[in-house]
Parts: C-alpha cells; structure tokens; sequence
C-alpha cells in the first residue's frame, strides 16, 4: 500500500501557511494597518472554510451520524482529523484480513501496440485511503488558487508600497509559493489521472521535476507582473482582473448554452438543482482563480457526465499561452512607461527581460513535460511539436490570407463601374489569339 504522503505534505503547507498568515495579520494590527490585517486574514480564511466545505462534501458526512467530526470541521480542525484518520487506516491496514473486496481493471501502457488488462484487487481499507487522497489533493488546490495566490500578489505587494521585506512576510511569500507550485502539480496529476482513468498510471521523478518548474517559473512571473502593474495603475488593475477573471469564468457555461445540452443532474443524488447549480458555480469559480495565474492543465466541459473535456487540444494551449505572454509583455511595457520613483534604482529594462525569459523557461519546461515526461505519451494522438506545428501553420496561413486578397482589391479600385475591366480583358483575349510577341516574352520571363 502506498504511503500517503501526499497528505501530509497538503497538511504541513496547510498548517504553516495559515499560523503564519494569523501571525503576520497581528503584526499589522499592532502597526496599525488594518487594511493589510483585514485582507490577510480574509485570504486566509476564505480557502479554510472552502476545504472544510470540501472534505465534508466528498465524505458525505452530512448524511453520517458523526456529529464530532462536524463540530471539528466547523472550528476549522478538519484537515488535521483527516489527517489523523488517514495514518490510522494506513498503519493498522493488513492486520486483519478484509471481508470484502472489490476487483479493478486497469490497462497497462502499451508496448510494441499491444495494452493488456490487468485485474486488481482493492480492499476496504486501500478504497478509504484513495479517498482520502483525492480529497486533499482537491483541498490543496483550493488552497493554493483561492488563497495562496492572492495572498502572495497581496504581500509581494506591500513589500513594493513600504519598501522593505519583513523576516517573517518573506517566509509568508515563501510558504505562499511553495502552496501554488504544488496545488498547481496536483492540478497537473488530477488531470492526467482523470483522463487516463482507464489505465494503471505511474508518474515518474522526472515528470514532477518538470512540473515543479514548469509551474515554478509561471506563476512566480505572473505574480510579479501583476504586482508591478497595480503599483503603479492601481485604477486599471481591477479591470485587468476582473476581464481575466470572468472570461474564464463564463467559457464553460457558454460553451455548455451553446451545446444545448441538458442540465446535469449525476453530480451528486443528494443535491437538488439548485445544490447542483451551486456547485458548478464553485467549480467554475474555482477554474477561473486557477487559469488567473497558470494553465488550468484540466478543462471544464459541462455537458459531460464527468464534467471534464478528455480530448487533448494542442490548440487551446498554444492559444493560451500565446495570449498570456502577449499580456503580461503589455502589462510590463504599461510598467515601464508609468514607473514611478520606487523602481529609482532598478533596472527595469533588465527586469522586463528577466520576466520575459521566466515565462519563456515556464513554456520551455512545459513543453519538455509533454514531449518526453508525460507518463501517458503514448496515447497522445499527435505530439505536442507535431500539434503546436500544426497550429503555427495555421496562423502563418490566416497572416496570409489578406496579402491574397490585395490584387483583387486594386482590380476593383480601377474599374469601379466595371466597364473598363470588361474591354481590358476583351483587348487581352484578342492579342493573345493573335500571337503578340511582347505577351509571349513577357509570360516566359
């Protein structure tokens, strides 16, 4: 049985991001920031009370008689209960021999063409842990992108404003980012183990090493973007946020109004329409605080019993980051123009080609990942070089399509009424029935 290392590793970065954000909000309260306090602890406690909400859903404790568990989960112990739950399942698991069992079939990776099924059996105890598992790993990823994120661009950004970076707000930043990077890797495996269901998946180092870089670079780059540009357009921030923000928030639904599809009702029996709605309102929002900072890795279809897109679009990528990068070189440029006195002794053009090369390395590692470190590559229908060629000649071909268009558009321009084309073209007939020398040296050259 596989050890859960996973979750310790959501509750450690759990535990110490929000002592130390509860720390950090006191000592702007003892400095008199109360604007600073009252967003720190906002981003702190928001993402708690969305975990707790989180694993009481998964484990359906609102239809189980365990009003401890509850009362735990309301004074925001949850994580720590689970935790405990989980280590206790793992280490008295094999003592006993299990009364029932259940029979998985998983496909191996094909070689040479060829994927052999291969059944399993899967006791009470491992179906608990697995659990258990998926439920922190969707915790952290509401933890990394619904607080983590936010609160590093809010620290990050005071730094900036008081010019100065405190011992204990630089471990905060630390912590922050540490949280992102590996709620954005967990983002990375959900996806791949949730389009690959079928299949006996095993993720290698080299996969994560490329992953934690890859998401790395991204988002510690998007994050100072960000930050430079509020400091000094405070007033266009909000709109940058909020275009991004409910771009990705309304895409799927209207991809789902566009498909004409029924409402989905499988989600969870429980749930009325309304719970239902609820939801896949949260689902959304919780996709688009994620594509703010970083590809999402997973893409909402909600028309699909299983609410994900399996199909791999090369195209939808490559569109993405093309657009992110365009952004955040204009954002840079806005920063560049309007900064202020605070960046006196930076060099900003360094700084713009230092950020400019992060994303570019994000991008670099990202590719690396799905060419050779993608433990399901291959599946792929076509690689992430022949998909991204494939896209490039698409947009040199549409960059050309103006440039056929020209001549005819000049045609038009001297003959507006029509006639003067009509005997042109009757005079060029005649001459080329008739044999003109000049024509005939003219075509050959």
């Amino acid at each position: 049985m596989k050890f859960p290392g996973s979750v310790l590793v959501s509750l450690l970065l759990f535990v110490a991001e929000t002592g130390t954000a509860l720390y950090l909000s006191s000592t702007y309260r003892a400095a008199g920031d109360r604007i600073w306090q009252a967003l720190t602890l906002l981003f702190a406690l928001l993402p708690c009370v969305l975990v707790q909400f989180n694993l009481v859903f998964i484990h359906r404790e609102l239809s189980r008689d365990r009003p401890l568990v509850l009362l735990l989960h309301i004074l925001q112990l949850g994580p720590l209960v689970r935790c405990v739950e989980v280590f206790y399942i793992y280490f008295h698991a094999g003592r006993f021999e299990e009364p029932y069992v259940s029979i998985t079939k998983k496909r191996q990776m094909p070689k040479d063409g060829h994927s052999e099924e291969v059944e399993k059996e899967v006791g009470q105890a491992e179906g608990k842990l697995f659990t258990h598992r998926s439920a922190f790993s969707r915790a952290s990823v509401i933890q990394a992108f619904l607080g983590s994120a936010p609160q590093l661009t809010l620290q990050l950004y005071i730094c900036v404003l008081q010019q100065e970076i405190m011992a204990a707000r630089s471990i905060f930043m630390v912590l922050s980012l540490l949280s992102i990077v590996y709620g954005a890797l967990r983002c990375n495996i959900l996806a791949i183990k949730i389009k690959y269901d079928d299949y006996d998946i095993s993720v290698k180092a080299a996969a994560y090493l490329c992953i934690f870089l890859w998401r790395s670079f991204e988002i510690a780059t998007r994050v100072v973007v960000l930050v430079l540009f509020s400091s000094v357009l405070q007033i266009w921030v909000l709109p940058v946020v909020l275009l991004n923000f409910f771009g990705f928030f309304f895409y799927p639904w209207i991809l789902f109004w566009q498909s004409k599809s029924p409402f989905p009702e499988n989600i969870e029996k429980a749930l009325t329409r309304v719970g239902t709605t609820i939801v896949l309102c949260l689902l959304t929002f919780l996709y688009a605080g994620i594509n703010m900072f970083c590809w999402s890795a997973v893409q909402l279809k909600l028309n699909d019993p299983d609410l994900i897109n399996k199909s791999q679009n090369w195209y939808r990528l490559a569109v993405y980051y093309m657009l992110r990068f365009t952004e955040n070189a204009f954002l840079l440029l806005l920063w560049y123009v309007y900064k202020t006195d605070v960046y006196l002794y930076v060099c900003a053009p360094l700084l713009v080609l230092q950020l400019l090369i992060g994303y570019c390395m994000a991008i670099l590692f990202m590719l690396v990942f799905y060419q050779f470190c993608h433990p399901c590559k291959k599946l792929f229908s076509s690689s992430i070089s022949e998909g991204l060629l494939t896209c490039f000649k698409y947009l040199c071909f549409a960059c050309k399509l103006p440039k056929a268009t020209v001549p005819v558009d000049k045609v038009d321009l001297k003959s507006p009424d029509g006639t003067g084309d009509d005997s042109q073209a009757s005079y060029k007939t005649n001459e080329s029935q008739n044999g003109n020398p000049h024509q005939s040296v003219s075509s050959n050259a």
